[in-house]
């Protein structure tokens, strides 16, 4: 049985650990489409041309160790809202939430426009503020130098350009569950989630 879990949100929201946690606690395969447009990114960083770039994109493409620094992640939110490049994306992403077992996949546009009849659909959020003070320190923990500031002034800056975007534009789907997780601790949002996906899949069975 095929079962299609979709989660989005805005960056640093903890989409992704979520996403993760889910994917192992149900034994489905997981897939961060941020880091398709990530990669895009980090090769237009490196000369190549956005459409280009993203039809030719290998899975291996995926596994650069510098996909998560400050400029990869602006080139990403630039080529994203690029309609030619999203549009190269879309398959590889259908293809990898049809595969036998089933799939999570998280991102800004999963249950909206990748996977609208996803089985579970997810919305995770928290305030600028706290998604921020996230980002910063896990920069922090890299070693990578940043002020809260200028941190906050690109996660504003990002949810503007993806909310604004005439392709896909990240918003909650009108079945999504929301969880706002910026009072909750990772394991707190984590078993929300997972008991938001475990309803779903009892339904469906």
């Amino acid at each position: 049985m095929s079962f299609i879990v979709a989660i989005d949100g805005p960056a640093a929201a903890g989409k992704g650990t979520i996403s993760r946690a889910v994917a192992e606690h149900f034994g489905l395969a997981h897939l961060d489409t941020g880091l398709l447009y990530r990669a895009v990114g980090a090769r237009v960083l490196a000369g190549g041309d956005p459409v280009a770039v993203a039809r030719a994109l290998d899975p291996v493409d995926l596994e650069n160790d510098n996909l998560r620094t400050p400029a990869v992640a602006q080139a990403a939110s630039e080529v994203a809202v690029i309609s030619d490049v999203r549009s190269a994306l879309v398959d590889f992403q259908r293809g990898f939430a049809r595969r036998a077992g089933g799939a999570v996949l998280d991102g800004r546009d999963i249950g909206t426009v990748i996977c609208p009849d996803a089985d579970a659909k997810l919305f995770i959020t928290a305030s600028p503020e706290c998604r921020a003070a996230r980002r910063h320190k896990e920069l922090a923990e890299k070693g990578i130098e940043a002020t809260f500031e200028t941190v906050l002034a690109d996660v504003m800056a990002r949810d503007t350009r993806d909310s604004d975007r005439a392709t896909a534009p990240l918003v909650a789907a009108a079945d999504a569950v929301q969880i706002d997780t910026s009072d909750l601790s990772v394991d707190a949002a984590i078993a929300r989630a997972v008991a938001v996906v475990e309803a779903a899949h009892r339904r469906k069975r």
